[in-house]
């Protein structure tokens, strides 16, 4: 991504977070008279996990504005009540957290465009440095999806691949205090907020 063509000084927030692929920044959706165009995502985790949205124009670049950053979370029991955690112990190291090194789906049914891979992994807690490791795909009526801070692919440039198919693992890598993934998706330059498909969420 060229940070030239992200206004002010989001242009290096923007590129660390998510390296999406594009290097037009989206059409604005904060003032939009209509809600945004929505996009239907088969989950990217196996497990029980939780999204935090972006807000519409917080992030400007394709990828980024309306994008989703997803913990995958277990049930801890404490003193006979269970509640919902992202890691066990203090969360320092990245095997604390459950959702470390865990199969990473595909979204959809679409083929991979592009793969980019940061070597670094960084500790909990601290932020890392751009870029970020990132998978784009891309569906048939040319809706792109980026998934990002992933590791270890298992996918190439150009496979096919079906929605719910291992494409990676979760990393901690890039903009990132803490394995996760990011996702985000848009279609003709407009960003698509993200929707699950009830019918492949995980049950508890």
């Amino acid at each position: 991504m060229k940070s030239d063509t992200i206004p002010g000084s989001r242009s290096l927030l923007v590129l660390s977070c998510v390296l999406a692929a594009s290097a037009a920044p989206a059409r604005s959706t904060r003032d939009a008279p209509e809600p945004p165009g929505q996009y239907l995502a088969h989950p990217v985790y196996e497990s029980i996990y939780s999204c935090s949205e972006h807000a519409s124009g917080s992030l400007g670049a394709l990828g980024d504005d309306l994008g989703q950053d997803c913990l995958i979370q277990e049930f801890v029991e404490s003193d006979g009540r269970l509640f919902l955690r992202a890691f066990r112990n203090d969360g320092y190291s990245n095997t604390d957290w459950y959702g470390w090194n865990q199969p990473v789906l595909s979204p959809c049914d679409c083929t991979v465009r592009e793969i980019r891979l940061n070597p670094a992994t960084n500790e909990p807690g601290i932020l890392g440095k751009p870029p970020a490791s990132a998978i784009e795909l891309e569906a048939a009526d040319g809706t792109r999806v980026t998934l990002v801070h992933i590791q270890d692919p298992v996918v190439r440039e150009g496979d096919t691949v079906r929605a719910g198919q291992q494409l990676a693992r979760v990393g901690n890598n890039g903009y990132s205090r803490s394995p996760h993934v990011h996702i985000g998706a848009w279609r003709d330059g407009e960003p698509l907020q993200i929707r699950w498909d009830p019918r492949a969420i995980p049950e508890p």
